[in-house]
């Protein structure tokens, strides 16, 4: 899929077109909408595992963007590009929830056959797995991903050091703040400090509106 996006604006530009949308310039609403679309495409190439993805994740992503062009305030401390991305992100991943479920439910409940009674079976007989089971667990995955892109795109390197070795993340073993200290050559006491701001940090991107 080819296709070709207008140029995001500049910073002054974007400035200029949020005020005029504040004071109810509707069509400075559909330019900050236009002109981050290429923001919305490189956001999906990340979920679009097949080309014939990208097109669809494409038109969900596009609705995110338009959720975020709405609801955002120059008041805000993000550029409305970070503030679009999540709420780009998140409805991509809403898609992918609700579509993971279905396909769950379906196939889970498609007749495969008969017993030797003459009784109709599923899939779900056989592997004797409540769906609701099966479902969750595709949830879980889908928030824990949404806490490892948080780690990525909102902490720094040290921080994320810190909460990988903390917690245990990406296999590694879970270890004490003395551990941690000792392994990053720094204070127990500087660990805490880091860890602290890196959960609260943590818990502000996740629990914000756009999640």
């Amino acid at each position: 899929m080819s296709v070709s996006f207008p140029k995001p604006l500049t910073e002054k530009e974007e400035k200029f077109y949020i005020k005029q949308y504040e004071q109810g310039d509707l069509q400075a609403r559909h330019i900050l909408i236009e002109r981050n679309l290429r923001l919305v495409a490189h956001v999906a190439k990340k979920y679009a595992t097949q080309p014939q993805m990208l097109e669809e994740y494409i038109s969900i992503g596009t609705i995110g963007l338009i959720k975020a062009v709405n609801t955002y305030r120059s008041s805000r401390k993000v550029k409305l590009a970070t503030y679009a991305a999540r709420c780009i992100e998140n409805e991509i991943l809403m898609s992918i929830r609700a579509s993971r479920k279905f396909t769950s439910e379906v196939s889970l409940n498609v007749p495969i056959g008969t017993d030797k009674d003459g009784n109709e079976i599923n899939l779900n007989d056989i592997l004797g797995t409540d769906p609701n089971e099966i479902v969750d667990s595709i949830h879980e995955k889908i928030r824990i991903q949404h806490m490892l892109l948080a780690i990525h795109n909102t902490l720094t390197p040290r921080e994320q050091k810190v909460l990988i070795h903390r917690y245990g993340l990406f296999r590694t073993r879970p270890k004490t703040q003395r551990e941690t200290a000792a392994l990053l050559g720094i204070s127990r006491s500087y660990v805490s400090r880091i860890e602290k701001k890196a959960l609260e940090k943590l818990y502000e991107e996740l629990h914000s509106d756009t999640i």
